[in-house]
């Protein structure tokens, strides 16, 4: 069965309904957060009051540009603006004005400062005499962030649709995504809302199978953060599974996989060309036409890789590097993000420990088998199979070989088969081959994230898994206990939600 095929088969009735209900919650998420946001910043006063602090861009053609003009009309508005912008919002906002001026904003790739300078000269060029440039370069910032959130939460829930079946439970994790513990992060200005929007849009159309026009929409996720690389892992996942059903099928010809795998490797290097190229960017700013007493170490390495050594020498970001006695609290408040990412990741992996063990090769193997063995089309797929064999070979080894893939169909039949609340026996709607890339992608993040980074931002790093939102839908939609982990999990939304804003919004370490 081919993924257009699935497509089609794909529920649609409530799609609808369900789309305008969770635009509604999307909306009101938002505002919920930008009113928290206010609230906390008249009540509370800012640990740190540098916020609006703002030195002229080194380049002097930028800051003539942007500071030479008049008063401005609403100073106070303009200055409460400003005052919101904090962390490193400070360098989304420096790098959109000014570009890239210090070796450290190599960190912070260029596709949303892109998009904030676009739309500070475009649609809101006519405020800037009313705020001034860089409010309106933070409210910018704010709208476009916003906004693909809301469009982030559509496509999550249509790759949820798709992949799961069921349009309650990915409705219910598309809720859950509105709402997730890092909320405050996608209503700033940070990139995470960016990412989420071209990531989901990306997955959702990988899945229904336009490899070459999701490759861009993954590529452009790689241009707004670094993890945006990984999503070459889906590409390179779908092109392996292509080979081996092309062996399988005993169609597989030099060219056939040649054609497959070049295919794979042109997707795959076009999602890494703008990290790639970023890189070579800094390269060239940084490294080119100084002496090599002026040059920083990093340029001198076999491979100068900027965006490594910034991490490592400005945020002493590096294996086990955070894990001091020191940094506990972080580990604690990282905890709850970790804990249900890992529950995520063992849950899926016990249904289908085979799937998961052989990379989903063995399920691709006995796909051919299921949909046209005896266990579904009754003595007509005996015929059938027998007549394959009689055609094929009359050996015994090849009967053997026959009887072991007719064991392993069966074996796939009782994988797939679930007991449903009323205790009856019911065939899950999702196929445990769509989910792995899922679980893995998970699985090399939260252990990037339990090892390497500060602990304490994977709470937003982890945050636009598809995975976790799947896990706990699955887990409120159970009966009794399921249930009050539920009721759990929407408690530490809560909790993140309303401490992120407090806490983050006026400079107070947060995640």
């Amino acid at each position: 069965m081919t993924l257009k095929s699935v497509a089609a088969t794909t529920p649609h009735r409530r799609s609808c309904p369900d789309t305008r209900r969770l635009l509604r919650y999307a909306v009101a998420s938002r505002l919920l957060i930008l009113t928290l946001i206010v609230i906390w910043r008249s009540l509370v006063s800012p640990y740190d009051t540098s916020a609006s602090i703002n030195p002229p861009c080194l380049t002097s053609s930028t800051d003539s540009s942007n500071r030479h003009r008049p008063p401005v009309l609403l100073p106070s508005l303009g200055s409460a603006i400003e005052n919101s912008i904090v962390w490193d919002s400070v360098y989304f906002i420096r790098i959109a004005e000014c570009g890239y001026e210090y070796e450290q904003t190599y960190a912070f790739l260029p596709l949303l400062p892109l998009c904030i300078s676009l739309l500070s000269k475009t649609v809101f060029a006519p405020l800037v005499p009313v705020v001034g440039y860089r409010a309106v370069l933070g409210l910018s910032g704010y709208v476009l962030n916003n906004i693909t959130f809301v469009f982030a939460s559509l496509y999550l829930y249509r790759l949820s649709v798709f992949v799961l079946k069921d349009p309650e439970v990915a409705f219910r994790a598309s809720v859950l995504f509105c709402f997730n513990p890092a909320s405050i992060f996608y209503s700033s200005i940070y990139s995470e809302s960016l990412y989420a929007f071209l990531s989901f849009g990306g997955l959702y159309h990988f899945m229904n199978g336009t490899d070459y026009f999701a490759t861009v929409w993954l590529a452009l996720s790689g241009c707004a953060r670094s993890n945006g690389v990984l999503n070459a892992g889906y590409i390179c996942y779908r092109r392996m599974q292509l080979v081996n059903k092309a062996f399988l099928s005993r169609k597989c010809t030099y060219w056939l996989t040649l054609k497959i795998l070049l295919g794979g490797a042109l997707c795959c290097l076009c999602i890494f060309a703008p990290f790639i190229s970023f890189q070579a960017f800094g390269y060239i700013n940084i490294c080119m036409g100084r002496s090599a007493a002026e040059m920083r170490p990093w340029c001198k390495a076999r491979l100068p890789l900027l965006y490594n050594y910034i991490q490592s020498h400005y945020w002493g970001v590096g294996f086990l590097k955070y894990f001091q006695v020191k940094q506990l609290p972080n580990f604690l408040l990282a905890s709850p993000i970790l804990s249900l990412a890992l529950c995520s990741i063992v849950h899926y992996v016990k249904l289908w420990p085979e799937v998961f063990l052989s990379l989903g090769l063995r399920a691709s193997s006995l796909q051919k088998e299921l949909v046209g063995s005896p266990l579904s089309k009754g003595t007509e797929g005996q015929r059938s199979t027998d007549g394959f064999l009689e055609n094929d070979s009359f050996n015994i080894l090849q009967d053997d070989r026959s009887i072991r893939q007719r064991k392993g169909t069966i074996k796939r039949e009782k994988m797939l088969i679930q007991p449903s609340k009323s205790g009856a026996q019911e065939r899950l709607q999702w196929d445990p081959v769509i989910i792995l890339p899922f679980v893995l992608h998970l699985s090399f993040m939260v252990a990037t994230a339990f090892f390497v980074m500060h602990v304490q931002v994977a709470t937003r790093f982890l945050s636009a898994s598809p995975l976790l939102y799947w896990f706990a839908s699955h887990i409120m939609g159970s009966p009794g206990i399921g249930r009050r982990w539920g009721y759990v999990i929407w408690a530490y939304s809560a909790a993140y939600i309303f401490l992120g804003s407090l806490l983050f919004s006026n400079f107070y370490p947060f995640t």
